[in-house]
């Protein structure tokens, strides 16, 4: 984002308080040579640590979940002697946020379906959207960029795998690139066997071997359905179809992903594992500015290992490829049968290896539409659910009749 010497250039951030939410703030306050202004900030119930980022950025507006969030963040204001903003909640304040007259940015960082209708409409007003929320264009990808075709709009991804495939693609032609190629850590159980997941605790899919994320996020990573979701995800972006979109397992997560042009070349992008660099490259696009993190290495890289992902053990990934060959509202289904299993697992109510079979129960049951409008896919949306959560309530129910059994 160039700013003019006499503008500030105004930033709204959706999920300010997770961990892209803090990075990102901690990307402006480090960006010395350009002048960016928090104009809004939309969080969820961490609001200690949202009362931290007012004091610190002063936003005119702030966004929480519920009018009892909102208390507690007036008290806290009013106790430090901070000057308070204006505070909304629920989805109509982060559609405020989103929305902001003032915002030429917004940092679209929430987790899960709860990012889509703001996102959106951050879109149909022509702000340059920053996303880091896959769910976004899962759910709803034709909308979401042809609401971006109509206003103008720019939709620059924050995702490191998708952020490198904007720097990859920058400059290059279209019918030059054949493939292009998503890398994965393969979560922490690249080298477990089926057995292994099937009795994974909580505790143990939260160790990331790489990347510090939030809990549904690094569940994903587990099973692998980020990966899926990223498939999809860069299909919207980019316009390749599912057979020019591949996937490898890279452990080192050096290259963070890979276009493979028509003549055999490879470009990758590679860096430090460190989301404040695809941050800053999505805010300040198309200039480049110093960073304040180290550059990578590559003499202490001490290998690149690159892997064919096992879709015996991530049934996710092909779960994810059918939802983008049918199109229509199955996507949307089947993001949001997975955000219910997640949650279901997080609580310990399934097992790990029984999110892919929840997921594949409501897809195999989803009466798929064509994607008409936001309605269409919030019904969707809507249906899965509750398909998802009677598919988790039945597991549950075998599961307990057979621990009664032993």
């Amino acid at each position: 984002m160039t700013e003019s010497s006499t503008h500030s250039a105004g930033v709204a951030i959706l999920g300010s308080t997770g961990s892209i939410g803090c990075n990102s703030l901690r990307v402006i306050e480090s960006l010395t040579t350009s002048r960016m202004r928090v104009v809004a900030l939309a969080a969820g119930s961490n609001v200690e640590r949202l009362a931290d980022q007012i004091a610190a950025h002063l936003p005119e507006v702030v966004s929480v979940d519920t009018e009892a969030a909102a208390h507690d963040l007036r008290a806290m204001l009013f106790a430090r002697d901070i000057d308070l903003p204006r505070i909304v909640t629920g989805e109509a304040g982060l559609v405020e946020v989103a929305t902001h007259p003032d915002a030429d940015c917004v940092i679209s960082a929430t987790v899960g379906a709860v990012g889509f209708l703001p996102t959106l409409k951050a879109l149909e007003m022509g702000k340059r959207v920053a996303l880091a929320n896959k769910e976004t264009l899962v759910m709803a990808g034709e909308l979401m960029t042809q609401a971006a075709r109509n206003s103008g709009a720019e939709l620059l991804p924050v995702d490191s795998e998708h952020n490198a495939l904007h720097q990859c693609l920058r400059g290059e032609r279209r019918e030059e690139v054949r493939r292009i190629i998503l890398t994965a850590s393969g979560g922490p159980f690249r080298t477990r066997n089926k057995a292994e997941m099937e009795l994974a605790s909580v505790s143990e899919a939260m160790q990331h071997p790489t990347w510090n994320m939030g809990a549904k996020i690094t569940i994903d990573s587990a099973t692998l359905m980020n990966k899926g979701l990223e498939v999809i995800e860069a299909h919207w972006l980019f316009g390749f179809g599912p057979d020019e979109i591949d996937i490898l397992v890279h452990p080192e997560s050096v290259v963070h992903s890979m276009i493979e042009m028509v003549d055999g070349s490879v470009i990758a992008q590679m860096g430090v594992t460190d989301m404040r660099h695809a941050i800053q490259y999505a805010l300040t696009f198309p200039e480049r500015h110093s960073c304040q993190l180290p550059p990578l290495d590559l003499t202490a890289v001490s290998g690149l290992h690159f892997e064919t992902p096992d879709l015996d053990r991530f049934p996710c990934i092909a779960l994810a490829y059918r939802a983008l060959r049918e199109g229509g509202t199955l996507p949307a289904a089947m993001n949001a049968a997975n955000e219910e299993a997640v949650s279901a697992f997080i609580n310990e109510r399934i097992r790990l290896t029984e999110i892919p079979q929840i997921i594949e129960t409501v897809m195999d049951q989803h009466s798929n539409q064509p994607v008409k409008d936001i309605q269409t896919i919030l019904e969707a949306d809507h249906q899965a659910r509750l398909a998802a959560c009677a598919a988790i309530a039945a597991l549950a129910h075998k599961e307990a009749q057979t621990a009664q059994k032993i």
